[in-house]
Parts: C-alpha cells; sequence; structure tokens
C-alpha cells in the first residue's frame, strides 16, 4: 500500500467523455485529415521494430523519395513536427563556428536563424519584408562576402504567402562549395520541387500540410554531399535524439542492421504512410496542377470582394497558402472570429513579421477544391458585412 494519501483528485474533465468540434480547416495547417489518414489511426499497435513495421517504413521512405523527387539514400521520418525537421538538419550540418547564410522573409527563416545561433554558429541574415524573395545575384552577393558552409532557403513561407524559386540556387551554392537547405513544410506536394535536379542538399516538410496526415511526424532527406559532411564532423551533434547517424541506422538507410534508436509514432507512421500514398496515386503533376488552378480560383474571387492580395507578383504567390492584406479599419481577429464562429471553417492571421498585416488562407491537399474556395469566401463576405468597422 502506498504510504501517502493522494494530495490530487482525478479531474473533473477527464470524467467526460472526449468531443470535438467538426471544422473545416482552411488555415495555414494542420489540415483535415484525408479520410484514409483518419481510418488508419484507427488500426491497432503493433511493436516499432517488428517485420511489418519496417516494411511501413520502407514504403514511406520511397514515399518521400517520390514526394522529393529524389534518389537520397538518406531519407527517412523524423519523429517530431517540422521544427525538429530544422533542428535535425542544422544540428547534423552545422557546427560550432560554421558560417551558415538565412535567408530571413518571414518566420521560418528567422527560427533557422535562431536554432543556428544556438548550435554555436555564424548566422549571416538576408533580410527581407514579408511578401518577397531573394534572387540569384542577391543569393550570390551573401555567398561571395560571407562563404558559408550552408545556406538556407524557405520554398513555401507560411507567414506570408510567398513561393520562393528554387532553379538555380543548388548549382550556385555549389560553385561556392555551400549546401543548400530547403524548408518546404508548406509547399511540398502543392508545389513543383525536383530535389535532385534543383540541387537541393537537405530538403524537409511536414505531414500536416498537403499530406493531409497528423502533425508529429516531418519528412527529411539528404544528398551525398550533405551525408559526408555529417560523416566528416569533428564533433558529435548535440542532441542525441535527432543524430541523423543514428536515425539513418533506425530507418535502414545505410544498408547495416537497424539498431533501436527511439519509439516511433507508429499509430502516426500508419497515417503518413497511407497520406504518401494518396499523394502517389493522384500523381505528383495532378496534386501540383490542382493546387495551382484552386489557388488561382481562390484569388479571382477573393480580389471580386474588394480584398487585395498581398504578394503583388503573381509568379510568387504561394499556391498552398494565399495571403490578403487586412482590409482598411477591420480588426483581422474579428475577421477570423467571426468565419469560425458563424460557419465552422478556420483561417487565420499573420505570423511572426506578417502578423497584423494579413488573413492567411490555405488550400492544403485534399480541401484544395472549389467547392471549399465558394464556402470560405461566402464566409469572408459575411464577415465584412458584419464585423465592426471603425478606425485602427
Amino acid at each position: 500500500m502506498a504510504s501517502h494519501q493522494l494530495l490530487v483528485s482525478p479531474p473533473e474533465g477527464l470524467r467526460s467523455p472526449l468531443w470535438v468540434p467538426s471544422r473545416l480547416l482552411l488555415g495555414p495547417g494542420p489540415s483535415n485529415l484525408a479520410p484514409r489518414v483518419l481510418a488508419a489511426g484507427g488500426l491497432q499497435m503493433i511493436g516499432h521494430m517488428q517485420k511489418e513495421m519496417y516494411q511501413i517504413m520502407e514504403d514511406i521512405r520511397q514515399g518521400i523519395q517520390y514526394m522529393f523527387q529524389t534518389r537520397n539514400s538518406l531519407t527517412l521520418a523524423v519523429s517530431g513536427s517540422g521544427h525538429a525537421a530544422l533542428e535535425t538538419a542544422l544540428l547534423n550540418l552545422l557546427e560550432p563556428g560554421d558560417a551558415c547564410l538565412v535567408g530571413v522573409n518571414g518566420i521560418w527563416g528567422q527560427r533557422a536563424a535562431e536554432v543556428a545561433e544556438r548550435i554555436g554558429a555564424r548566422v549571416h541574415r538576408m533580410i527581407k519584408d514579408p511578401g518577397g524573395c531573394y534572387t540569384l545575384q542577391e543569393v550570390e552577393e551573401g555567398l561571395a562576402r560571407h562563404r558559408p558552409v550552408l545556406l538556407f532557403l524557405t520554398q513555401g513561407e507560411s507567414s506570408s504567402g510567398v513561393l520562393q524559386p528554387l532553379d538555380g540556387y543548388g548549382e550556385l551554392c555549389h560553385r561556392y562549395q555551400c549546401l543548400l537547405l530547403v524548408d518546404s513544410v508548406a509547399s511540398a506536394g502543392g508545389v513543383p520541387i525536383h530535389m535532385d535536379r534543383q540541387g537541393i542538399d537537405v530538403l524537409y516538410s511536414g505531414s500536416q500540410k498537403v499530406l493531409n496526415a497528423p502533425p508529429g511526424t516531418s519528412l527529411i532527406s539528404f544528398s551525398d554531399k550533405a551525408k559526408n559532411k555529417i560523416y566528416a564532423r569533428k564533433t558529435r551533434p548535440f542532441s542525441f535524439y535527432l543524430d541523423v547517424k543514428w536515425l539513418a541506422s533506425f530507418w535502414g538507410c545505410d544498408g547495416t542492421p537497424r539498431t533501436y534508436h527511439h519509439t516511433t509514432s507508429v499509430i502516426g507512421l500508419y497515417g503518413l504512410r497511407e497520406a504518401l500514398a494518396l499523394i502517389a496515386e493522384e500523381g505528383l503533376e495532378s496534386s501540383w496542377k490542382r493546387h495551382r488552378e484552386t489557388s488561382l480560383y481562390l484569388q479571382q474571387r477573393l480580389q471580386a470582394l474588394g480584398l487585395q492580395l498581398f504578394v503583388r507578383d503573381p509568379a510568387l504567390r504561394l499556391p498552398t497558402v494565399t495571403t490578403v492584406a487586412v482590409p482598411a479599419g477591420y480588426d483581422w481577429r474579428d475577421i477570423v472570429s467571426y468565419v469560425m464562429d458563424h460557419f465552422a471553417i478556420e483561417i487565420a492571421g499573420g505570423l511572426g513579421p506578417s502578423m497584423g498585416k494579413v488573413l492567411r488562407i490555405g488550400l492544403l491537399g485534399c480541401n484544395a477544391t472549389r467547392e471549399n474556395v465558394d464556402r470560405v469566401t461566402h464566409a469572408l463576405q459575411e464577415a465584412l458585412q458584419h464585423c465592426p468597422k471603425g478606425k485602427l
């Protein structure tokens, strides 16, 4: 028997059944789960080191290779959100004192710079206001000036709705003996990306955006150049949990017998496997086309309401997350709350540098349909008619 009386009683809230509202998630993520992914979450647990689980992991690896368009052997899923994949990349590629060049045109560049500084890297920021992207000339100036070992760019800057071009950037980096790291959390699956052909050395994404899977797993792949830098490190990575050498063995990337590293999110990997299967069945090019066409329809509907698109150049608008300037006189929080309270639709305000400047509407994976565009634009029209308008 216990020698002490319990100080804490069972919480009253846990005596009630779990209840979750039904909502259409049209923010920048997470997105609604695809039915097949939702069904996978109800399957029974198996051991994380059983042969059946290894086959699921191999299916996932091949699915990531397809989604990223890469033949990299060092391709796997990280147990953690996109932030964990970002830290995995930086912790393994950078050692204290290494120079790192970071494109900061939104919150994800800010996060990358902070993580790199915590590692002890010498971080050089290329700062742009939200809505801007980086030209080859600007990148080359940064490479020539700072001679970094790594350049970080965000392909889909979800805080501002910007799509960063990538053609030519990998080749440019390699001329300066620099690796190219790209964040595609908000873009992969909905925007063309060709990791090998574009010379991207490290690419990562998340499960909860275009893939319509639960948050908590992330996708990452390393080129041979990146792998060689990791395996030639003079110091061990600060994190054991995110050590790529261990993860590579656990995921069967290096051809050696798998070694236990940690207990993966087995149920989460079921969902990720099914999400990758869905995008393989639709086909990448079909998915890219659907997201592009649906986002163009959304842009037309928004402009018809008198709203101004935040990203001026149509070629630089991110198809998966569309941003509109908060209309003059309105409080963005009133609009977001009205759409949620009256229509059960989630949209979002800005994040980081774009806070207070934009509304963000996500068309991610199975949510990228004309029907959903009609629903959200109708909700916005109602919100603009009923929300208080005053001088802010």
